[in-house]
């Protein structure tokens, strides 16, 4: 079979502090509600994605990837997981505090599972919208433990102030919470692993309090101060039909935006795949040596690009995001 790129369609999440507009503002037609999440890429058992057209249409891209282990690149041929999980994330309401386990402990503790690094690239906020990113002063298991139970657990929180086109990576061990009128998308390791702090006393739809896990979560917290966290100045690539910025680089992805105002041209190699998400705008993608099989995609499409695709294309005016591992 001939190398092409592949559109895929989500899993979604109905979590009760969800809202509707991915939906409205992406067009994912998900029978659920409220809509919280949609994981665009993934091969994670908990919400896995399939592809939307062509031979292999209907199968998951676990499956897919099981057929054809080259999509992923050199670099993964002895990886067991695929490496990176992609979400849409519409927090009508306060998601809980929270943190994520290392690979190391998730490794000792979780059954082998990885743990979780994550970037948030927001898309939209209300106004005066905040999240949690981090303690504002040094904390211990006691303090916390105390402030939970007082109701005062703001107090030791990092708040920061948010608006469309801030970055903000959280690495595992950080404490942190998206807040209600937020939308973003996600990307991180392909993990599912999430110890709750606080989640303001709510229940789920079957009325039973949802489950804290405070004796792991001070295990993995860093306890420091987060210290100063403005956004980080991005320089910005110009070229013929588009412009290029990196948002985010670490040792599991790499995020570059780009705003297609006519053309973009761009190399997948034999070393890691590639996958595009379409945040604004629509056109078309192909391999620069096959227009023949281009194929269109929207506000809210995502791309998997395999390995060794080589040159490929894309034409319209929309803004992506490329995530490479």
């Amino acid at each position: 079979m001939e190398l092409q790129p592949m559109l895929l369609c989500p899993s979604g999440k109905d979590y009760l502090w969800g809202g509707q507009r991915l939906k409205t503002d992406f067009g994912k037609k998900i029978n659920m509600n409220p809509l919280a999440e949609t994981w665009e890429c993934s091969v994670h058992p908990d919400g896995p994605s399939f592809a939307a057209m062509g031979e292999f249409k209907g199968k998951s891209l676990k499956k897919i990837l099981d057929i054809h282990p080259e999509y992923l690149g050199t670099k993964f041929q002895s990886a067991t997981e695929f490496p990176v999980l992609i979400k849409f994330i519409d927090a009508a309401k306060d998601l809980s505090v929270q943190v994520h386990p290392s690979d190391e402990y998730a490794y000792l503790h979780e059954n082998g599972q990885r743990g979780k690094t994550e970037m948030w690239y927001v898309l939209d906020a209300v106004p005066n919208a905040k999240l949690v990113w981090g303690f504002e002063h040094k904390v211990t298991a006691e303090l916390l433990k105390k402030n939970i139970a007082d109701g005062t657990l703001d107090n030791d929180l990092h708040y920061v102030p948010v608006k469309s086109g801030d970055v903000f990576f959280i690495q595992a061990g950080t404490v942190h919470a998206i807040g209600a009128g937020i939308l973003l998308v996600e990307i991180q390791e392909s993990s599912n692993l999430t110890y709750r702090l606080y989640d303001y006393n709510r229940r789920d739809k079957n009325g039973k309090l949802r489950q804290l896990r405070f004796d792991k979560a001070v295990q993995v917290l860093n306890m420091n101060p987060i210290g100063i966290t403005r956004q980080k100045n991005r320089l910005v690539k110009y070229s013929i039909g588009c412009c290029r910025e990196v948002l985010c680089r670490c040792k599991y992805f790499e995020v570059e935006r780009i705003l297609v105002k006519k053309r973009a041209r761009f190399t997948i190699d034999r070393n890691s795949f590639q996958v595009l998400l379409c945040l604004n705008g629509k056109g078309s993608v192909w391999k620069a040596d096959k227009n023949k099989n281009a194929f269109a995609f929207v506000k809210g499409s995502c791309v998997f690009l395999p390995a060794n695709l080589g040159e490929c294309m894309v034409e319209g005016a929309c803004e992506l995001l490329k995530i490479r591992c």
